[in-house]
């Protein structure tokens, strides 16, 4: 029997200790002795988050599937429980075995959102693991990070001994081979990570070297030694219905952010938003078959018990058998009143008839992102949506029994005007408008729009890498500009306006295009108090400021500034299959509000069909 690593005294002292506990439904349980390879998966958040990830729940089934490995999970503890450990000195363990993680080979952090990473120096100090990789010993575990924020590592390089680039399917288990190899012939550390550098997708960045110029730009980013590639290349799963996925997802025992089972449909999107890094990153779109979707369906709602389903997907409705999957989930589990979520649906693509299929079992809002109130800007996003389209895909969702909208857009967009600001405000009311079209006796009652706007932040390879952002000021001058016009509708009862944090926006800015001089803000940051940074609740933008300043970073030079064609950015080492010309091109397109066609409709010629798999082979003879 498992002994838990903190007392009933403490569990009993701090909130939601089930976070602390493990032993969830369908948690794999090894004996620690038994096994060559101890890696441990980390979502540097809290549980309720983590645990709604499904990359670690697949990474998780997979290196669980070898009898070598045993794959356990650790999440950031929350700030009561993070007090104590640092007081009565516990070291951070996994949920699994209840042992310390610094007994691990592996560490496994993913990097999702730019704000965590003063949690990722959280992980490492409580497991008592030397934060930065240079300075560890033979006897710590190798850390090594992943996920969409590990396209652009620069800013978090100084604490990881290595990068996954890519999609963990692929070369994992390659990587384990190479140390289980490497453990057995009593090497120093980096012999491994000499060995591991020369492994397609990873990357090591104490083994390359940059140069600046005067003016703080990238001069030259260059291996040190040569069994370091000059480019990584990002790793594609080019058989996304031949690979791993989990026949029995881990059921938690208190309710977390995704509380249902997953199945992703399809990866990457046809789409190309030029604001988009998923878009880009993961392209070619890769369809799951009919049949793997039916069979997994089946099988994990049987393990899970949940009464709810997702169908998770980029843009849902690019799925080309969206309808038979839908039909068939009704049909088969409608005596269960199983509830089916279908995000990323795309107005113009949706379909009424598939929409009063999902609400004969359960109602909730729908979910459109129209991103730009006007369709100049639309265009200069390449959205493809016209209002004409909008309007139709909302009216179809009031006829099939919908009252609440939520609307997502962005402030602060390349070539934004005030104009297209008020758009937002206008087309919410023009959508409560079409609602109010309909006879008062055919209403579900009165008609929600909520709208929301994030601030946009350039991500690294799309389109807007070297577009300007907007200061935190100029923001707020926009939220409430908007806000005042959202007041001045005729339906402005029925639409309520949600914005998100400018200061915080501000930061992701900085470290979605940062470079390694950022390593030292970070860890000051940390070691001044900074966590849970993406929690508004914890956020100190004051510490934050005083970070940057000690280091003589100034934050305008990564957010304000426009970047020159032939900048080098610290990510281009990295070949995500689209190229970087093809982007520059996009960014011109953008310019001239040209819309570029979507991969289905005709090949932009990005790049990515060197992967030579999804949309880029469909139509092949």
């Amino acid at each position: 029997m498992r002994k838990l690593a903190l007392s009933d005294e403490i569990l009993l002292s701090v909130e939601k200790p089930a976070r602390y506990i493990g032993g969830e439904i369908n948690m794999v349980v090894k004996n620690p002795a038994d096994v060559a390879i101890r890696f441990c998966m980390c979502f540097p958040d809290v549980y309720e988050i983590g645990m709604s990830h499904l990359g670690i729940q697949i990474l998780y089934d997979m290196f669980n599937q070898r009898d070598d490995i045993y794959c356990e999970r650790v999440y950031s503890p929350w700030p009561d429980l993070d007090r104590i450990m640092r007081r009565e000195n516990i070291p951070l363990f996994a949920l699994e075995s209840q042992q310390p993680i610094k007994d691990f080979d592996f560490l496994g952090i993913t990097l999702q959102y730019e704000m965590c990473y003063t949690n990722v120096l959280q992980v490492l100090d409580l497991s008592g693991i030397t934060l930065n990789a240079a300075d560890r010993t033979k006897d710590e575990p190798f850390v090594i990070g992943g996920g969409p924020c590990a396209y652009n590592p620069e800013p978090i390089a100084d604490f990881f001994d290595l990068f996954y680039i890519g999609e963990g399917e692929t070369v994992y288990y390659e990587l384990m081979d190479r140390y289980k190899e490497w453990k057995a012939s009593g090497q120093d550390r980096l012999s491994f990570l000499k060995t591991a550098a020369q492994i397609h997708g990873i990357y090591v960045p104490q083994f390359y070297k940059v140069l600046y110029n005067k003016d703080g730009t990238l001069a030259e980013f260059k291996p040190v030694i040569s069994v370091a590639p000059v480019t990584v290349i990002k790793q594609v799963e080019t058989k996304m219905s031949e690979t791993y996925y989990p026949k029995k997802p881990l059921v938690p025992y208190i309710k977390v952010t995704q509380d249902r089972v997953v199945l992703e449909i399809q990866r990457g999107c046809i789409r190309g938003c030029r604001f988009c890094q998923a878009g880009m990153i993961y392209r070619p779109i890769r369809p799951r078959s009919l049949d793997f979707l039916k069979k997994y369906a089946k099988t994990m709602l049987e393990a899970t018990g949940h009464n709810e389903i997702t169908l998770s997907s980029l843009s849902s409705s690019d799925y080309k058998e969206l309808p038979e999957l839908v039909y068939w989930l009704i049909d088969k589990f409608h005596d269960k009143n199983i509830n089916i979520a279908l995000p990323s649906l795309r107005i113009d693509a949706f379909a009424l008839d598939v929409m009063s299929k999902v609400q004969d079992v359960r109602k909730s809002s729908l979910t459109f992102a129209p991103e730009a109130g006007t369709q100049r800007m639309r265009n200069v996003i390449n959205k493809g949506l016209t209002e004409e389209e909008i309007l139709n895909g909302a009216m179809d969702a009031f006829r099939g029994g919908w009252n609440r909208v939520k609307l997502y857009f962005m402030l602060g967009l390349p070539s934004e005007t005030y104009d297209d600001i008020e758009g937002i405000a206008i087309l919410s009311d023009k959508i409560a408008r079409k609602y109010y079209t309909i006879p008062k006796e055919e209403r579900n009652g009165k008609v929600s729009i909520v709208t929301s706007t994030s601030i946009f932040v350039p991500k690294p390879f799309t389109p807007f890498q070297w577009a300007s952002m907007n200061t935190k000021e100029e923001a707020a001058q926009k939220r409430d500009f908007l806000l005042s016009k959202v007041r001045e509708q005729l339906n402005a009862k029925s639409i309520k306006y949600n914005c998100h944090d400018a200061d915080v926006s501000e930061l992701e800015g900085v470290f979605a295009r940062g470079d390694r001089k950022l390593c030292n803000v970070i860890r000051q940051a940390y070691e001044s108090g900074c966590m849970y940074d993406a929690w508004t609740e914890y956020f100190d933008y004051e510490k934050w400021l005083k970070a940057f300043k000690d280091n003589n970073i100034d934050t305008a030079f990564y957010t304000k500034r426009e970047r020159a064609e032939d900048e080098l950015f610290p990510w281009d080492f990295i070949d995500i299959g689209v190229t970087k010309k093809f982007m520059f091109n996009e960014y011109l397109n953008s310019k001239a509000e040209i819309v570029t066609p979507n991969c289905r409709e005709k090949c932009a010629g990005c790049g990515a069909a060197k992967f030579n798999c999804g949309v880029c082979i469909e139509n092949r003879s």
